[in-house]
């Protein structure tokens, strides 16, 4: 069984969802921050490591992580960098970095900037680095790519990351029953309707794919690709499932409205029925890398 919620697929073309007559709006991840931590499965553990060797990382460069959401993926490289810039548009996400930066030790040199990408450079300087965590399918990708590419300085480096879309992974040999993905994707349904849900639009063929061509047009020369190994076995609750629900764009609190906790109650019978001792396993993905260069003239 997947170990990963499936929505709508990505389209192969090069546009962005606005193509499709969808609109970014700030209702997106509303309320999705505070259940990204517990709700969304880590990067493979490794990545750090990889990326500090691609990049010849040497802890004074810059980051700027966009679509940082909580911080998840720039706190985990803040120990390679001077000085991280997280960029986010949603309310709840700036807020959520900045809890999670407290007690780590990088508070000094990490800034968390609401904003979207399409406001960019907004003053921000420039870079060493920039990372998209599983967030560049939300933009403007066309301009963001390019102006991205006028924020890094010569011979900087564009990372685009991502679980491992390509790899199978099953529960064999694990002690408790994989969460059932495909029954919450059907009360998630039920509840809202066949058509993905996202802000207050849908996305009937999902977010886009064709990052290469986008960031080749851009100007950038590679990709050079990693894959950072996952498979490791977790054990994971009935709570920790729910937030992994709400987390997402496609079942965010908001959209249930009233029914919210009517959705919730009905979701948390349904994992308990798939695992009376209310503990599942799941295999953490594997994380696939796309490092993309500037001109170093």
């Amino acid at each position: 069984m997947p170990a990963a919620p499936t929505p709508p697929p990505a389209r192969p073309d090069p546009a962005h969802p606005g193509d499709a007559g969808w609109e970014w709006d700030e209702t997106l991840f509303s309320g999705t921050a505070a259940y990204y931590q517990r709700g969304r499965l880590p990067y493979a553990p490794g990545l750090a490591d990889v990326l500090g060797e691609a990049l010849r990382l040497d802890g004074r460069g810059r980051l700027i992580d966009v679509g940082c959401g909580p911080g998840t993926l720039a706190l985990s490289l803040a120990h390679l960098f001077g000085d991280v810039v997280g960029v986010d548009p949603d309310r709840g996400m700036i807020a959520e970095a900045g809890r999670q930066t407290a007690g780590r030790g990088v508070a000094g040199r990490t800034r968390w900037v609401r904003a979207r990408a399409e406001e960019l450079p907004a003053g921000l300087g420039t870079f060493t680095v920039a990372t998209f965590g599983q967030s560049f399918h939300w933009m403007d990708r066309d301009p963001v790519a390019a102006t991205i590419r006028g924020m890094l300085r010569p011979g900087g480096a564009l990372v685009h990351i991502a679980d491992l879309k390509t790899e199978t992974r099953t529960t064999d040999g694990l002690p408790h029953p994989a969460v059932p993905y495909a029954a919450m994707g059907e009360l998630v349904r039920h509840y809202l309707g066949p058509v993905r849900r996202a802000g207050r639009g849908t996305l009937p063929h999902g977010t886009p794919g064709g990052e290469a061509a986008v960031f080749t047009r851009a100007g950038f020369a590679g990709p050079e690709r990693h894959v950072v190994p996952g498979g490791q076995g977790l054990v994971r609750t009935v709570d920790d499932a729910v937030a992994g629900v709400f987390s997402m764009s496609f079942s965010a609190p908001h959209l249930f409205g009233s029914r919210r906790d009517d959705f919730e109650a009905e979701l948390r019978r349904l994992l308990r029925e798939a695992s009376p001792s209310g503990r599942f396993s799941e295999r953490l993905p594997s994380t696939e890398v796309f490092v993309w260069r500037k001109d170093p003239t």
